[in-house]
Parts: structure tokens; C-alpha cells; sequence
């Protein structure tokens, strides 16, 4: 039988953003704009200090949107669909391609503690298709550093660095959004970011007047429209919590009716990632296994196949 701590397999209902927060026409002005981000981000703050047992598949659901944003960004056509394919088909230590590097970043973001080195910054930019020199990244971090002294608030720390990448390197817009959720979860102090920006980078929040140009790192004004895309990104990461949530429940519970040997992992991997391949072997579980536990999930409606192939099929909450 499989057994789940207590504390973390049943957790009250994730929070939801304020509804004033989210009030129709958008921030009046800048100081509007901030207290609104403010009280999203207070928000987002109980969930990104919690540890219910669904949290890891939540951060990496959130890292495949945020690198879904990235293809058009970076010029490519990978939809969610290409990039868990550019993920999951690549063998252990092999190149994933430029889709499955950039998904690989932010995945890397989700999971580790909001800070920045010139090591793990160069791994970054070679991520994200970039080359920049030691020098710049020492230089750059040092700036981060400065950002994480200065005190200045969360939104306008993360508007400082984009800006600042942005204008070092224009062509470096992706690392500019990935640094920028880096810095907000570090002067927010979270234990770990939470991807947010680059998923509304094309959004409302980042077009000016009847949807014209859209709004980058280091343009006028640039604090206020990351204000704004901040409350929605927290309104549609409490909604991803939500959905996460329930979906983790119904897993939960039908967990003790589980028998095959190696399904505990099988559900731990479910709970802390995006998708798990139906081809997945352990010590314990052989393919044919799996394949059956899989099958027997879907009929208690406690997973979803995500790939819509007959084989080689992914699936997760």
C-alpha cells in the first residue's frame, strides 16, 4: 500500500489573487499599478513558501509556459506539445536541441534558489543561445548584487534588471525575462522563483494604446506594464495551483488501490513534474508494468495522457 505524508497530501485549497486586484480597465496609474502587483504578489507569496505534495508538477507546469513563450520569442515553432517532446525523446546526457535547452532553463530556474553566479549564469546564456564573455557575467552578477542591496521593491528590481540586460545586450531579451524572475523571487525572498514574466511578455500588459508595439526591457515607463503582467501572472498561476491541486487529489486518493510494485515513484515523479513517459522503467517496474499502471490511472480518471499519440505516449496530472 502506498502512503503519503499527511501534511502534505491533503493542504488547504490554494489562494486566489484579490478580486479588486484583477478589476476590469487596469491599473488608473502608477501607484495603482504597484499596490495591485503588491497584492498579488502577496498572494503568490503563501504558495511559493508552501510544500504540498503537487508543487513540483505546479513549478514545472509553469516553466514549460514560460518556455513555450520563449519559442516565439527566440523565432521558433515549438508549441507545449514540441517542447515535452524535446524533453522527454532525448536520451540521458544527450543534447536536447536549442527548444529543449531553452525548456531546460527554465526548468533549472523552478527548481533551484533564486541565485545568480557567473557558473551558473554561463550555463544559462549557452541554455538560451547565447555566448557572452566571463567578464560581462562576473560584471553582470556584480549589478545583480547591487539590485539585491539597493532595496528597491520586487516589480521594480525585476523591470531594473530586464532593463539593464536589454541594454547591455539587445539580442539577450530571453535571458533578460529569466533573469527578471530570478531577482523577484530573491527580493521577495522565496526559496524559489516561480517563472511568471516571460509567459505575458506578448500579453496585454506589454502593448501600448489600442494594442500597438509591443513593450520590451528597458523601454519608457517599463516598471509599470511588469506591474501590471505581474497581478495577472499571479491570477493565472493561482488558477494553475487550483487545477494542479485537485488533480493531485484525485491521484491522492486513489493511490492505496495501487498495487504494482514501483507505483509509488510512479506517482511521486507524476506530483513533481510536468509529464512522465509511458515507457518508464524502474528497478521495480518493468514497461509492460508501467504501461498497465499507466492505463489503470486513466481509468480513475487520476492522470491525463498529454501527447494525444498512441505511442510513446506522456502523461501527467
Amino acid at each position: 500500500m502506498i502512503r503519503l505524508d499527511p501534511a502534505t497530501a491533503s493542504p488547504a485549497a490554494p489562494p486566489a489573487v484579490p478580486a479588486w486586484a484583477l478589476a476590469a480597465g487596469g491599473a488608473r496609474s502608477d501607484a495603482d499599478a504597484a499596490f495591485q502587483a503588491g497584492a498579488a504578489l502577496g498572494t503568490l507569496d503563501t504558495l511559493s513558501r508552501a510544500q504540498p505534495a503537487w508543487a513540483g508538477a505546479w513549478r514545472q507546469r509553469l516553466a514549460l509556459n514560460s518556455a513555450a513563450a520563449s519559442m516565439r520569442l527566440a523565432g521558433r515553432a515549438e508549441d507545449e506539445a514540441g517542447l515535452r517532446d524535446a524533453w522527454q525523446l532525448c536520451p540521458a546526457g544527450a543534447d536536447p536541441g536549442p527548444a529543449g535547452a531553452i525548456f531546460g532553463a527554465w526548468r533549472q530556474l523552478a527548481l533551484q534558489p533564486p541565485v545568480a553566479n557567473a557558473e551558473r549564469l554561463e550555463n544559462i546564456v549557452d541554455q538560451l543561445g547565447l555566448h557572452w564573455d566571463g567578464e560581462a557575467l562576473a560584471a553582470l552578477c556584480e549589478h545583480i548584487d547591487d539590485l539585491a542591496r539597493s532595496g528597491r521593491p520586487a516589480p521594480f528590481a525585476a523591470a531594473a534588471i530586464a532593463a539593464h540586460v536589454v541594454a547591455m545586450r539587445p539580442d539577450a531579451e530571453l535571458l533578460a525575462w529569466w533573469l527578471a524572475d530570478l531577482v523577484l523571487a530573491h527580493s521577495l525572498r522565496w526559496p524559489r522563483p516561480l517563472p511568471l514574466l516571460m509567459a505575458q511578455a506578448f500579453g496585454p500588459a506589454f502593448r501600448g494604446e489600442a494594442g500597438g508595439k509591443r513593450i520590451r526591457p528597458g523601454d519608457k515607463n517599463f516598471e509599470r506594464p511588469v506591474c501590471v503582467a505581474l497581478v495577472a501572472a499571479a491570477a493565472d498561476t493561482c488558477r494553475l495551483a487550483a487545477d494542479v491541486s485537485r488533480r493531485a487529489e484525485r491521484l491522492i486518493a486513489i493511490a492505496p488501490k495501487l498495487r504494482a510494485k514501483g507505483a509509488g515513484h510512479v506517482i511521486f515523479l507524476l506530483l513533481n513534474e510536468d509529464a512522465v513517459s509511458g515507457r518508464l522503467t524502474t528497478k521495480t517496474l518493468s514497461r509492460f508494468a508501467a504501461r498497465r499502471l499507466f492505463e489503470r490511472l486513466q481509468q480513475f480518471d487520476a492522470v491525463r495522457e498529454l501527447s494525444g499519440r498512441t505511442t510513446f505516449r506522456l502523461f501527467g496530472l
